[in-house]
């Protein structure tokens, strides 16, 4: 792991170190390391915005580009993705030098000329700024194994907001005591979800503790495929028998996918 993301995390801690600023997720010396950020921006009509921004470092940081993602109840989806497109951009111009400061000071000054170029109506064949959507190309499944969930209300709540905050799309499954989440989305998503999964105090021990999730496998994952279908939202379902939860699979492409893994998980349960 680079000294310099390391000194750079310990900078950043120390200047966004209001309640709730910066929450460090991770800092691995195979993963490397994942932080979120929230700062309050001024709207195009002068309202406080609060941006939640989540820095992934990975270990060759800062000779690579650091992933982001953003997330603001307060901005649709395509404004998120406007300033996030533009932060990456930004990102290119400080590469191999720390830059998570400079990007959050360079969003906090350049915010509301983002959000208006985002907003830019067609006309006179002006060219518009385009905002990169995920390609299917970097579309990816993955399939995932829960042992348990002790708080499975609070659990359910967690993993729904995930979702909604990385954009991604498919199934929290119930069937007798399997539990298997099924995700769609952006692969660089998809990965920052897991991180939250395994770092994130998201579920209580036998003692009724907090606890982090340690007993996750990941039993999948794939580019999807031509026959896959491509699911619309996250939800939570329960199934009473297996044949319900086959039809799933199969309705969604993924009876391979129920054969090879599904079928072999419940052997062990």
């Amino acid at each position: 792991m680079s000294a310099l993301a390391l000194e750079e995390l310990s900078a950043i801690a120390a200047i966004y170190c209001g309640r709730e600023e910066c929450e460090v997720l991770e800092v691995s010396e195979t993963n490397g390391i994942s932080f979120r950020i929230q700062t309050s921006v001024k709207g195009p009509s002068g309202t406080d915005i609060l941006l939640k921004l989540l820095f992934h470092l990975p270990l060759s940081y800062p000779s690579s580009l650091p992933n982001i993602s953003l997330n603001s109840e307060q901005l649709t989806k395509t404004q998120c993705l406007a300033v996030r497109a533009r932060l990456l951009k930004e990102a290119a111009s400080h590469l191999s030098q720390p830059m998570v400061h400079e990007l959050v000071l360079w969003i906090e000054q350049n915010f509301q000329s983002v959000i208006e170029e985002a907003e830019i109506p067609a006309c006179g064949g002006q060219s518009i700024p385009s905002v990169k959507t995920p390609k299917d190309d970097d579309i990816w499944t993955v399939l995932l194994h829960l042992d348990h969930m002790r708080a499975k209300g609070k659990y359910i709540k967690m993993v729904e907001k995930w979702c909604r905050d990385l954009d991604l799309a498919g199934r929290l499954m119930f069937m007798g005591k399997m539990i298997l989440i099924l995700l769609q989305g952006d692969k660089r998503n998809i990965k920052e979800y897991l991180i939250l999964q395994k770092t994130s105090k998201v579920d209580v021990d036998s003692s009724g503790k907090k606890c982090k999730e340690k007993m996750m496998s990941v039993l999948f994952e794939t580019k999807v495929q031509a026959e896959h279908r491509r699911f619309q939202a996250f939800e939570v379902k329960e199934y009473s028998t297996l044949d319900e939860l086959q039809h799933e699979f199969e309705a969604a492409g993924f009876a391979k996918l129920f054969s090879e893994f599904v079928s072999a998980q419940l052997k062990k349960i």
